[in-house]
């Protein structure tokens, strides 16, 4: 029978329940992505409606995700809810339901990535180049930023262990600095 809240024991599970804090602030940090969007729009007024539309779609999504697996696995959840998915879910069908959830996912990463990669390739080329002509102008110089972009996350993606480490090392350092830091000092640097 699922539970609504975790076992804590003693005080170091207490302070692992802290660990998810990263993960969160990395999922609904997305702002840098608000101008681009925003430029796009005929009429940019919309832009809050965006926002809103946005932001409480993934929050559905999420609590879904999260309420739904717990349903399914209970204790058994590991932290890595998609590594539930590789045995044998005990109910009619659960080949398929593993295949569903493995190609929903694939799916998901290759929609998202290129939005999350072409905001990061447009800062990398403005931080060492910053004097340089626009990004599109320049086939070489996108062509080494791309490659090297591509090289580093395939690297990343191949030696480290878990996934649980890369969002918690991007919400406990660059979430936190785009979500709180940068904002106000660029505020305060005008």
């Amino acid at each position: 029978m699922p539970r609504l809240l975790p076992d804590v024991t003693d005080l170091t599970s207490f302070w692992k329940l802290f660990t998810v804090f990263p993960v969160l602030v990395t999922a609904f940090i997305c702002h840098y992505n608000v101008h681009n969007i925003a430029n796009e729009l005929k009429d940019t007024t919309q832009i809050g409606a965006v926002v809103r539309t946005s932001l409480a779609s993934c929050s559905i999504v999420y609590i879904m995700t999260s309420f739904f697996g717990f349903l399914l696995f209970g204790d058994a959840t590991l932290p890595d809810v998609l590594a539930n998915f590789d045995t044998d879910l005990g109910i009619p069908y659960s080949y398929l339901l593993n295949d569903a959830v493995r190609v929903s996912y694939a799916a998901h990463l290759m929609l998202v990535f290129p939005i999350v990669f072409y905001p990061l390739r447009i800062n990398i080329d403005g931080l060492f180049f910053p004097s340089a002509s626009p990004l599109p102008q320049s086939t070489t110089r996108f062509a080494f930023i791309t490659s090297g972009l591509l090289i580093l996350i395939f690297l990343g993606a191949n030696f480290i262990p878990s996934i649980w480490v890369a969002f918690q090392f991007t919400g406990a350092t660059a979430a936190v600095c785009l979500g709180f830091i940068f904002p106000p000092a660029a505020v305060t640097l005008r």
